[in-house]
């Protein structure tokens, strides 16, 4: 097993890192591909907002599923297989650059594919994400011997097999699509299952819990960066400033509350296994896609409290409080439900609740979500404090 790569050889040999390697963390190059996933985040978040204020309900489902599937699981693969492999030599730079690239090329296509579903650019995009991920794997599998070397090549080959699935999405009728779609994430989604069936790739449970808060932290910036554009854009347009301010505030609610409750637990102590992680790996489709979600939400209730749209108060406000609800209660069934015991067991089940209820109350709906969200905070801290006098 290797430590911290070494930074000046140009190239090294792909070894597996050190699963009880100290401190850590997020490289710059990871934070780097982080951050230019945000671009993609952002697109699927602005044709979501699109497509719901203009009521099409059907086309911002699927669209954004499908487009917010192919940035995650792209990011998900390249986060666990850097986590085991990462040796930031020049070949794996150039390769996770071209991963990037990868995303803007997606990135691109998500207007084409809410628009018109075309998938041509998404595909291709996506193609050349998933194809660098497989020279990733076939260098791992050199480097190794054994099952990890079966292991790595069965990555190597299941994600080659799925991208000839997609390219063969390409050609058939629009119809069709959705439902082969499932069949596709299906399949994507097997591929780790299979491969780690007798050996559990040498991810480092610390770095991977690191991973994804950083990734939390994004989508929540740029759920943040949406709600502040569209209360600007709306503020300069239409002077609306009673209807917007109540909106503003509570989406900074929502946000501020979303962040503390993910990071009021840590999740790596329950990360010792594949039959752990795999769950709480593939459930953070909900987190994140529910945070981004929240920022588009937020610019259809803006669009809603000035005019520019034609939703009813409640189809306005459940596009808050929805996503809202579902980031609470997957949070929740992911790993804080292991910190809770008691009665304290029910505060985020009953927040989601709350939330998604606070629906009904129409204008006043995304006020109330922001309340009830700050409000379950609080109750956290009351009942942590209790907890820690108890104790001592």
């Amino acid at each position: 097993m290797t430590t911290a790569p070494d930074r000046y050889r140009p190239v090294r040999r792909m070894l597996a890192r050190d699963q009880g390697e100290s401190h850590r963390v997020s490289t710059p190059l990871e934070l780097f591909f982080d951050l230019c996933f945000t671009v993609a985040i952002a697109q699927a978040g602005r044709q979501l907002a699109h497509a719901l204020a203009a009521g099409h309900l059907t086309v911002a489902l699927p669209g954004y599923a499908m487009s917010f599937f192919a940035i995650w699981w792209a990011w998900m693969n390249f986060t666990w297989f850097a986590s085991a492999y990462d040796v930031d030599d020049v070949p794996y730079r150039l390769t996770t650059l071209l991963q990037i690239t990868g995303v803007l090329v997606l990135a691109a296509g998500v207007p084409r594919l809410f628009g018109d579903q075309d998938l041509s650019l998404v595909v291709a995009g996506y193609l050349l994400m998933r194809l660098a991920m497989v020279t990733q794997w076939l260098r791992a599998a050199r480097g190794e011997n054994g099952s990890a070397r079966t292991a790595a090549l069965r990555y190597a080959r299941g994600i080659a097999l799925v991208q000839a699935f997609w390219v063969v999405l390409l050609f058939v009728p629009h119809e069709a699509r959705v439902p082969l779609f499932v069949v596709g994430v299906v399949a994507e989604l097997s591929v780790p299952v299979w491969a780690e069936t007798h050996n559990r790739t040498p991810w480092h449970r610390r770095h991977i819990a690191d991973r994804y808060g950083a990734f939390t932290i994004i989508v929540l910036g740029e759920t943040v960066a949406a709600a502040t554009v569209a209360v600007q854009t709306a503020l300069d347009e239409h002077k609306a400033v009673a209807e917007l301010l109540p909106i503003a505030g509570s989406g900074l609610l929502i946000c501020f509350g979303a962040w503390w409750i993910y990071f009021a637990d840590d999740a790596h102590p329950y990360l010792h296994s594949a039959r752990q992680a795999l769950p709480w790996g593939y459930g953070h489709f909900v987190v994140f896609a529910s945070a981004a979600a929240v920022g588009a939400g937020l610019e259809v209730a803006v669009q809603h409290a000035v005019g520019t749209t034609h939703l009813t108060d409640r189809a306005a406000a459940a596009a808050v409080t929805v996503p809202t609800a579902l980031f609470l209660f997957t949070v929740w069934a992911l790993h804080s439900r292991h910190h809770r015991r008691g009665a304290a067991q029910l505060i985020l089940p009953l927040a989601a609740l709350s939330v998604l209820a606070a629906t009904l109350a129409g204008d006043a709906g995304v006020l109330l979500a922001g309340l009830l969200v700050a409000g379950t905070v609080g109750v956290g801290i009351a009942l942590s404090a209790k907890t820690v006098q108890r104790r001592s």
